[in-house]
């Protein structure tokens, strides 16, 4: 599974990243935003506009999205 890393990126680079990102690799992909909410929010908000979903990778770690074409 492909995976960006989105720690030590700026909160006004996540937009065009994600986007990318999304453009260029099949899914299911792993995205990597840390413990901060707002880097959560902001992929989260990526990933709705481009009518995909995602969910944490597990419960006990929340820095984790899986992005996917169905909602699971």
């Amino acid at each position: 599974m492909e995976t960006l890393d989105l720690h030590n990126k700026r909160h006004r680079d996540v937009e065009r990243l994600v986007e990318d990102f999304l453009h260029w690799y099949d899914l299911p992909v792993k995205i990597i935003t840390g413990n901060s909410d707002k880097m959560k929010q902001l992929v989260i908000d990526v990933v709705k506009r481009c009518k995909l979903y995602c969910h944490y990778e597990n419960l006990r770690n929340s820095g984790v999205l899986i992005v996917t074409k169905q909602d699971l």
